[in-house]
């Protein structure tokens, strides 16, 4: 297989907006799941996405260029995160996931770290404990998400940072309409295969409702070329991706799979016989307020219109030569 990565667009993230938490996932056959999925004797070949996404969670915290004393990996199954960070960022580091055989199973770094088998929904530490919360790859089979960063944002302290990655928008567009008009076209109907995901627009709203400012959110899209749809769903499955929804149907038939497999080839196939699967990565960095941080000036404080922007070069000159002046 290969893998093309492609960012799309930053965005900055000023509104919120109010909702309530609903529930959808079935928790407890995500943690089967990915126990099952971290047991695999090749559980490393699956591991590319995840790989992929940490290594970029980790360049951003590179970004802050600060020194972390205490840190938090939510949602860290083999601690992807981690791996790339030295202990000159971050001093000391908490992992938590709902599988224990993932954190058993967890790659080696050079930080000191302590594992502690915790549901994201439900964080077991006090507020204002971290220095920095990372969390990648995990956020998106969350059921209560805006629960879930007001969590988040109390453990974390004032002027600490929450950096974290999850699967959104629109992934796995290839699989999620083959499969609906396969279902349509040999049962009259369909069921959702692919589980609902957050939209970069949300997902900003989402932050700035839990107390986070600063906010900045971005979009990678990694597409994937596999030999077949088959081959698509195989891998979910050795991910720990596999849907689990409640509303999920528990089986497909072998002739709606083969028309599904047959229609993906059709529709988005590659020349060379491969199909891809698109998957969307949102980024997201949020900070807990503090009196230190660059606050926006009043309003009407500026002193240059923006119908003058065009000549600010111009502005710039006149007030060098005036300053020049004995």
């Amino acid at each position: 297989m290969n893998i093309t990565v492609k960012s799309l667009r930053s965005v900055r993230c000023l509104s919120s907006r109010q909702g309530g938490a609903m529930n959808v996932f079935d928790r407890s056959m995500k943690r089967k799941q990915k126990q099952w999925a971290s047991s695999l004797l090749d559980s490393d070949k699956y591991d590319y996405l995840r790989d992929e996404a940490g290594s970029r969670v980790a360049d951003r915290v590179y970004d802050v260029s600060r020194t972390f004393p205490l840190a938090l990996d939510v949602g860290c199954g083999k601690s992807h995160v981690a791996e790339h960070l030295s202990k000159e960022i971050v001093e000391r580091l908490f992992l938590t996931d709902i599988s224990d055989s993932s954190l058993r199973n967890r790659r080696k770094c050079e930080i000191p770290g302590h594992c502690v088998l915790a549901d994201e929904e439900f964080l077991p530490f006090k507020e204002n404990t971290f220095d920095l919360v990372l969390s990648s790859m995990s956020l998106h089979w969350i059921n209560d998400l805006p629960g879930a960063l007001r969590q988040i944002y109390q453990v974390l302290k004032p002027d600490g940072v929450f950096i974290g990655a999850m699967v959104g928008g629109e992934t796995l567009y290839e699989l999620r309409c083959s499969l609906q008009l396969a279902e349509l076209e040999r049962e009259g109907g369909f069921a959702p295969h692919i589980s609902p995901y957050t939209a970069v627009t949300d997902l900003g709203n989402l932050l700035g409702r839990a107390g986070f400012n600063m906010l900045t959110v971005d979009i990678d899209e990694v597409q994937v070329n596999y030999p077949g749809m088959l081959e698509v769903m195989s891998d979910l499955q050795g991910m720990g991706e596999s849907n689990c929804a409640w509303t999920r149907k528990s089986l497909l038939h072998r002739d709606t799979i083969l028309a599904a497999a047959a229609i993906y080839k059709e529709m988005y196939g590659n020349e060379d016989g491969s199909v891809p699967a698109t998957f969307q990565i949102l980024y997201m960095i949020g900070w807990k307020p503090h009196e230190s941080q660059a606050k926006p000036a009043k309003r009407g404080s500026a002193n240059v219109s923006f119908a003058n922007l065009s000549k600010i070069s111009k502005l710039q000159t006149v007030h060098q030569k005036t300053n020049e002046k004995p």
